[in-house]
């Protein structure tokens, strides 16, 4: 059982961006305990694409999500699925997520996935840096890769779009494309290259490694399930399966599963979801790609790690309890096809499934509530690993009663 035991902070939740924050408080001087249901990095930071996508700085859905919504109930295999069964208790998320396409407050939700953007690149080199693990990030860029003629417009507008949005991109002629990786199929017309992004060639070790310099700096690490917990004058007391904790403070930072303890804690029921991501990694691919590559008209991202190539993309909401439908992610291998001189091997290929928590801006919470014993971060979505660095320094400024007026849009009371 655990022994009640007094800390500053607990972190709840072990995944990239508490195992950041976890960091950066005890190197403030903090006595830190980090808590999870299991070992740290195997949630969603496991199984991300392992992409800095700094360039992404659009929600995840716009206007013409109204047209596909049909399709997205339909074909089970497509890029972005809405599981029919699930559409009831979707419903109120996807309403939500309807009324911030309106002019106004899409424009906030881009300015505020901007301001995160902007910032993750450096913060992630004083991270990965400061623990002697440069190395496992390659500031390399990457690519978007079109094959129709007709997606050339589309391809052009988003140029133009991300150039207003002042993201870095240069257009890439087809020979320019076949010069910098030779092995994707000559077929490709052109694409898109962002220079100020990268790849890391292992998301779960970079976790495992963050986790090793919180150690060292005093981290204290608990397995437990935390079902609940309560506020007093003192700080905060939590339940979990192995007992209570008392903290003078938390950070609730438990991705997709993070709306419950903030609603016991705050009283604020926060619209969370989850976007189901799925994975294939192909340990006999090592020399394929230089840097990561999107398909615009395929929609999946295909990065070069340590262990392969992994295949990433795919969106599905289906809630925390459904079981995964691995074909989404066999499905990955067959969208490949085409793509290559050469089409990819599957031996010993495995598939993979994660959780990565939404909310209908498509923005994170990160805030300081409760006259201080509450701090949030958590709801990143598909942006989580890009943005864990950044977020990890902004909790340091709001432990310490620092918070700037940029962090305005990532509050609580927005809901």
């Amino acid at each position: 059982m655990l022994e009640t035991a007094e800390t500053d902070i607990a972190v709840v939740g072990a995944g990239i961006v508490g195992v950041a924050c976890a960091l950066q408080l005890a190197r403030q001087g903090r006595r830190v305990t980090l808590v999870d249901r299991q070992a740290p990095g195997l949630g969603a930071s496991f199984g991300n694409a392992g992409h800095l996508a700094t360039e992404q700085v659009f929600p995840i859905a716009d206007l013409s999500i109204l047209k596909r919504l049909p399709r997205m109930l339909l074909d089970p295999m497509g890029p972005l699925r809405l599981d029919w069964k699930y559409l009831p208790k979707a419903m109120p998320w996807f309403t939500r997520l309807l009324l911030n396409l309106r002019p106004a407050p899409f424009q906030r939700s881009v300015a505020g996935i901007r301001t995160l953007n902007e910032g993750s690149l450096g913060a992630w080199q004083r991270l990965l840096g400061s623990i002697g693990r440069s190395e496992l990030f390659q500031e390399d860029g990457s690519l978007l890769v079109f094959e129709k003629p007709e997606s050339r417009q589309a391809l052009e507008a988003l140029r133009t779009r991300m150039q207003q949005q002042a993201v870095p991109v240069d257009f890439w002629s087809a020979e320019t494309v076949r010069e910098a990786a030779p092995q994707l199929s000559p077929s490709l017309l052109g694409g898109l290259f962002f220079p100020r992004t990268g790849h890391f060639i292992d998301p779960y070790r970079v976790v495992c490694e963050l986790f090793e310099a919180a150690k060292a700096s005093g981290v204290r690490f608990v397995q437990a399930q935390v079902d609940g917990g309560q506020l007093h004058s003192a700080g905060v007391s939590l339940a979990s399966d192995q007992g209570m904790l008392n903290a003078r403070q938390v950070l609730v930072s438990c991705g997709a599963h993070s709306a419950k303890l903030t609603a016991a804690l705050t009283g604020t029921r926060v619209p969370l979801d989850t976007e189901r991501g799925y994975h294939l990694m192909l340990p006999g691919e090592h020399q394929r790609l230089p840097f990561a590559v999107t398909s615009l008209e395929r929609k999946f991202i295909m990065t070069p790690m340590a262990e392969g190539l992994r295949l990433a993309g795919t969106v599905e909401f289906a809630g925390l309890q459904a079981p995964p439908s691995m074909q989404r992610a066999w499905q990955l291998h067959r969208l490949s096809k085409g793509l290559f001189r050469h089409d990819l091997s599957v031996e010993g290929a495995t598939p993979w499934m994660g959780f990565r928590p939404s909310l209908p801006d498509s923005l994170p919470v990160i805030d300081r509530v409760c006259d201080g014993r509450v701090l949030l971060a958590f709801g990143h979505q598909h942006l989580g690993l890009t943005q864990a660095a950044v977020t990890a320094e902004w909790v340091g400024r709001l432990a310490e009663q620092a918070g700037g007026p940029e962090m305005g849009a990532y509050r609580l009371d927005r809901f």
